[in-house]
């Protein structure tokens, strides 16, 4: 079984390409904020929450989204060790509402020392609830992860495979299907772990 959340583009990327960011500290550590307006974004569309962003989201242009960013980033800043626990996220997330009058999804989280199958039933909850999933990745000993160390990027999807579950990574302006139990099992004690978007 596959179940895929509908995304949206920016001039033919698939969602936001840190990459265009004009200066060059969000370039390089600006990821989970991308992964906050990405999600406000997708609620304004696919929740009619258009209360969460500044624009029209049938208008979704670079010069809007660098607008969203610079309301988010005074709370989802990057630091000298980037955004590296899941309570900065939440807590950044929830002051980025109140400052915005806005009562938005609450952030909560799953540490990345969870059990595997834990971490498993709540990606599939949250795609079948249609809520995206900011992902943080530390440290991992497989080093086919590693494009994606020391990193915030969204799961928009899972593909029930025979003996895997696939997750579909969105990051940069583009998707990937990643084995997600062996995204899970860093096997390092630095781990990172998911956003898991509720509304009341």
């Amino acid at each position: 079984m596959r179940l895929e959340l509908e995304h949206f583009t920016v001039d033919g990327a698939y969602g936001w390409n840190q990459d265009w960011f004009p200066g060059w500290f969000m370039r390089i550590g600006g990821c989970a904020a991308v992964t906050a307006c990405d999600s406000l974004i997708y609620f304004a569309l696919r929740f009619g929450r258009t209360d969460l962003i500044p624009f029209d989201p049938a208008r979704i242009t670079r010069k809007n989204y660098l607008l969203l960013s610079e309301r988010v980033k005074p709370f989802l800043h990057p630091r000298m060790r980037g955004i590296d626990r899941l309570e900065i996220y939440q807590d950044g997330l929830a002051r980025y509402f109140r400052n915005a009058g806005v009562s938005g999804p609450r952030p909560d989280g799953l540490h990345g020392d969870a059990p595997y199958p834990d971490a498993a039933a709540a990606l599939r909850r949250q795609i079948r609830n249609r809520y995206p999933v900011p992902f943080l990745l530390l440290t991992h000993r497989d080093r086919e992860f590693s494009f994606y160390e020391w990193h915030w990027f969204l799961l928009m999807g899972f593909d029930e495979r025979p003996g895997a579950l696939m997750a579909k990574a969105v990051t940069y302006g583009a998707s990937r299907w990643l084995d997600f139990q062996r995204l899970w099992d860093t096997g390092r004690a630095e781990k990172g772990g998911m956003i898991l978007f509720s509304f009341p």
